[in-house]
């Protein structure tokens, strides 16, 4: 029976390369000229912490982060900023977080919508991913096509089509 897995992973090495390219672009910009601002990827690779002087500097270092990502072909919407924290001395400090995997409500989400559409298929929640299988192959192509059209949130990845 054909069948599709539906996940959300994040390449970590684009994600390095990213915050990599986010440093270089820090150092040379005139507006950080003197300031102690660092993005550092966290050594579990689960989020980013920036470390710069005050919130307007830490709504640039945003921007560059999400438009390093948006070039290395990273989805934005696997990063989630925190809210900016007073840390030592006069500096602040925040955390980005890099989702991966389907959360259990989203995926419910999606396997109303799917059973919703009235199509013969059967989705299965998997840990943090779906296996949606059916008979016909159009129909899945169909539960893709609806899939990409509709916002969950989070980044979604069509994998493992088999026959």
């Amino acid at each position: 029976m054909p069948s599709f897995d539906v996940v959300n992973k994040v390449n970590m090495q684009e994600v390095a390369n990213a915050v990599n390219n986010a440093n270089k672009e820090v150092a040379q910009r005139y507006d950080f000229r003197e300031s102690e601002t660092t993005i550092e990827l966290d050594s579990g690779g689960g989020q980013i912490v920036i470390r710069t002087e005050d919130e307007m500097k830490i709504e640039a270092v945003q921007d560059v982060i999400v438009t390093q990502a948006v070039r290395r072909k990273l989805n934005s919407e696997c990063l989630e900023f925190k809210e900016p924290q007073p840390a030592g001395g006069k500096t602040m400090r925040q955390e980005v977080l890099i989702h991966q995997g389907i959360d259990r409500e989203i995926a419910q989400k999606i396997v109303k919508d799917v059973k919703g559409m009235k199509m013969k298929v059967q989705i299965a929640i998997q840990g943090d991913e779906l296996r949606v299988t059916g008979k016909k192959r159009d129909d899945l192509q169909g539960v893709i096509a609806y899939l990409k059209s509709e916002q969950y949130g989070v980044p979604l990845q069509f994998i493992n089509m088999r026959d």
